[in-house]
């Protein structure tokens, strides 16, 4: 598999080489710069560009090079601010979530180009709209991580250090879906067998959450027993996150397994573990 290291997707020379490398029948696109709210409000312009050409320069030389289908990764901070719960297909009846409205943009360009390349070359390229993906081997630094890793570090160093309180953003009412890593693999497997439309589909759990009840949980399952005090002059996000999942169940078969917190306590494990191989001691967590 083509890494960043080697490869630099946001340089033409470098797409073309990966090409030239790889000479694949079929890509994917996983690749992505990306964050949580922090870092999408530090970045909208490097978010926006570095994502939106990524996916123009692959999706362009894929066909180029006569690529046999094109699985495109778009991200669920396509959909609009607003958009009825639970989310079905339709991306255009409003304007995204303004904190990461810039890299949900250049995502769904990718739909853009996938259609217009099906009308005009008859380019089998597929689109699909994954929620928050979480599992082993997440990204847990705290300037760029999603919220179910940057709240696992948080309580983590929160019990090592017998701190009393956790301090997150926002008000916790907002709600969001979350997809095993595993399941998301699956899912994208099915896809790329199976269905060859042009319409963008859904990949998720369909369970909301809210991210009061996700603090509780990773609390619980870290062994916090502190406070957790919720900063609400800090954005919130999105208000709410559950998609319908019903294309990928009805045109592909795909459908989550993993318990929810059977992956979040998978996904703690795995970080404990790399914690404690980079030479921190930490306490056990028994019920891990």
């Amino acid at each position: 598999m083509p890494r960043s290291k080697d490869y630099d997707l946001r340089d033409r020379d470098s797409v073309i080489r990966v090409y030239t490398d790889a000479k694949p029948q079929f890509v994917i696109h996983l690749a992505a710069v990306v964050g949580g709210i922090g870092a999408n409000r530090a970045n909208p312009g490097k978010f926006y560009y570095d994502n939106a050409i990524m996916g123009l320069e692959l999706m362009e030389y894929g066909r180029q090079f006569g690529v046999e289908k094109f699985v495109a990764l778009g991200t669920i901070c396509a959909y609009p601010k607003f958009t009825p719960v639970p989310f079905k297909e339709d991306l255009w009846n409003g304007y995204p979530e303004e904190t990461n409205a810039p890299y949900g943009l250049a995502k769904k360009m990718m739909l853009v180009q996938a259609q217009a390349y099906r009308a005009q070359y008859g380019f089998n390229a597929i689109f699909l709209l994954p929620v928050n993906l979480y599992g082993p081997g997440d990204n847990f630094d705290p300037e760029t991580s999603h919220v179910i890793p940057a709240m696992i570090r948080k309580f983590v160093e929160a019990k090592k250090l017998r701190n009393s309180e956790v301090i997150l953003w926002g008000d916790g009412s907002p709600t969001h879906e979350f997809l095993y890593v595993e399941d998301a693999a699956e899912g994208i497997v099915l896809a790329a067998e199976r269905y060859n439309g042009e319409e963008p589909v859904n990949l998720g759990s369909g369970q909301e959450l809210s991210i009061r009840d996700l603090a509780n949980i990773i609390a619980e399952e870290v062994g916090f027993i502190g406070k957790i005090v919720w900063d609400s002059t800090k954005p919130n996000g999105q208000p709410r996150r559950c998609l319908d999942t019903t294309r990928a169940r009805e045109w592909f078969q795909f459908e989550a397994e993993t318990p929810f917190r059977q992956g979040l306590r998978k996904t703690i494990a795995w970080h404990l573990a790399q914690r404690k191989s980079s030479g921190e001691v930490l306490s056990a967590i028994d019920r891990i």
